[in-house]
């Protein structure tokens, strides 16, 4: 074969190669494609609560899941019986006494996301949102406001985390006299109504 036609296969084959490496990756699909579902496992929701005025203990729930669909509607469910204060006769007393789990086994968020505020969000991006919720407790539905980090960890992974606590009152709950029990019971002073709650919610797709 002439030296030309080797040449000009080479520089043909080397053109070709360096046009498909120089194309942009693929852009992931919009965050308000799809159904994501909460990852259980890497997420957390805590309270802390307070006791004589002073000392502060952390509590967790075990187990979270919920679902946000592709037109932004966003539902948690916590199972109460999963909570974990680190003490057995206490996760018994808030199982029992305080949530009452056999007759209100789940708590539940429900909101209203606007999927065209997160259509942008490239992966390591972050929005800070306020989101507007219900929060269904015992049988009493409550409003509440959460200033909430949103980040795009993945192209089908979403990590949802509270700039700062959200304060709820035990009170509007109508959970006055079951905290008046477990102060009681643990021989208390006092039991502070009002709870900072935080959580990190992971979700993907």
């Amino acid at each position: 074969m002439p030296r030309s036609h080797l040449n000009a296969g080479f520089i043909a084959a080397a053109t070709f190669a360096i046009a498909a490496c120089s194309q942009a990756p693929a852009e992931p699909a919009a965050l308000t494609s799809g159904v994501w579902t909460v990852d259980s496992e890497a997420s957390e929701l805590s309270y802390v609560s307070i006791k004589q005025g002073e000392i502060a203990e952390a509590n967790t729930f075990e187990s979270v899941t919920g679902t946000v669909t592709a037109e932004g509607s966003a539902t948690i469910e916590i199972d109460l019986a999963s909570v974990s204060t680190g003490v057995d006769i206490r996760d018994e007393r808030m199982r029992d006494i305080f949530f009452a789990v056999a007759n209100n086994p789940i708590a539940t968020v429900s909101a209203q996301v606007d999927p065209a505020a997160f259509e942008a969000l490239g992966v390591g991006e972050s929005l800070d949102t306020t989101l507007d919720g219900t929060l269904s407790l015992t049988g009493v539905e409550a409003p509440f406001q959460a200033d909430v980090s949103v980040t795009r960890a993945g192209a089908d992974r979403v990590i949802a985390v509270t700039d700062k606590p959200v304060i709820l009152d035990a009170g509007r709950f109508e959970l006055g006299d079951e905290l008046a029990q477990l102060q009681e019971l643990a021989g208390l002073e006092s039991i502070t109504p009002a709870v900072p709650v935080t959580f990190s919610i992971a979700f993907e797709r």
